[in-house]
């Protein structure tokens, strides 16, 4: 993995020069760029092979949040595929406007799933119905509006790159780390309450912990990573690309497992029995009783 994250970026002008060299390999490596790419067109795949059986059995539960939360899911993954393989954009001379435009759609549809997820989780056990979903989506919107909005001066009005991993300062580390830190703060106060008697609170379900202990692990390496960085450690930025890797590649299916391969698994049980029950009514099985 290391090999993967010491192919650091080269400036656009080296892209630029070696233009024989295949677009895979431009920027960040072959390794690096393969390690994002193959995991997410791997769990695209794996959607578009359950697309039928997943919509069937939205349609028969009937969840309003389920099938948004389904919806988002393919909306980002689409919008990941496209971060994962344009990563070369970065280091093109003329596609710097495009590439933010994408990181920007791309981290905050990530960063929308992030905090509506824990937005209706910590709504309690039985959270349900279009109500929840609307209380969840506005207060995401919000925060994920306002964080928007401050990367959107940060990179076109005051011209700081914060998606182009070749341009180094202090500014764009320090909103980075800003950034970081309140999502680790976030799961830190979270696992707080599941050790606490505010435990009731939270969703009696281990996967839920499991989620919340990831996601903290991740964002503290990422901080780390930010505070190397930012105290001119070179080994921060591997750090850094480490969690970067990690995050575009694998956040989507720990979060399709966690929260939706659930939703479909119980489905899967509810249609079983109804088909039981319609069998059983049409006589299908008064054989095994004679």
């Amino acid at each position: 993995m290391r090999a993967i994250l010491t192919e650091l970026p080269i400036s656009p002008a080296t892209a630029d020069i070696d233009g024989g060299s295949s677009w895979l390999s431009n920027c960040h490596g072959l390794l690096y760029n393969l390690a994002l790419i193959i995991p997410t067109v791997l769990f695209i795949a794996y959607l578009a092979s359950q697309a039928r059986k997943s919509y069937a059995k939205l349609v028969y539960g009937r969840s309003h949040i389920m099938i948004t939360y389904y919806a988002l899911m393919w909306v980002v993954s689409v919008l990941n595929l496209f971060w994962c393989l344009l990563q070369t954009w970065q280091c093109t001379a003329g596609k710097e406007f495009s590439w933010n435009l994408l990181s920007l759609l791309t981290k905050s549809g990530l960063l929308f799933l992030e905090i509506s997820v824990i937005a209706f989780m910590m709504q309690g056990n039985y959270a349900s119905g279009v109500e929840t979903l609307s209380k969840t989506f506005a207060v995401s919107g919000v925060i994920v509006s306002a964080d928007l909005l401050l990367k959107v001066i940060y990179v076109f009005g005051f011209g700081v790159p914060l998606f182009i991993d070749s341009y180094q300062s202090g500014t764009k580390w320090g909103l980075w780390t800003f950034h970081i830190l309140l999502l680790t703060a976030v799961y830190a106060c979270i696992l707080f309450m599941h050790h606490s008697k505010w435990k009731e609170r939270l969703p009696a379900r281990p996967a839920f912990y499991n989620y919340i202990c990831a996601m903290l692990l991740l964002n503290s390496l990422s901080l780390f990573g930010c505070v190397l960085i930012g105290s001119g450690a070179g080994f921060g930025l591997w750090v850094y690309n480490l969690t970067t890797v990690c995050y575009h590649s694998l956040y989507l299916p720990l979060l399709y497992v966690t929260f939706l391969a659930d939703f479909f698994q119980e489905e899967d049980m509810r249609l079983e029995n109804v088909y039981y029950s319609e069998m059983k009514d049409a006589g299908f099985f008064d054989a095994d009783w004679e």
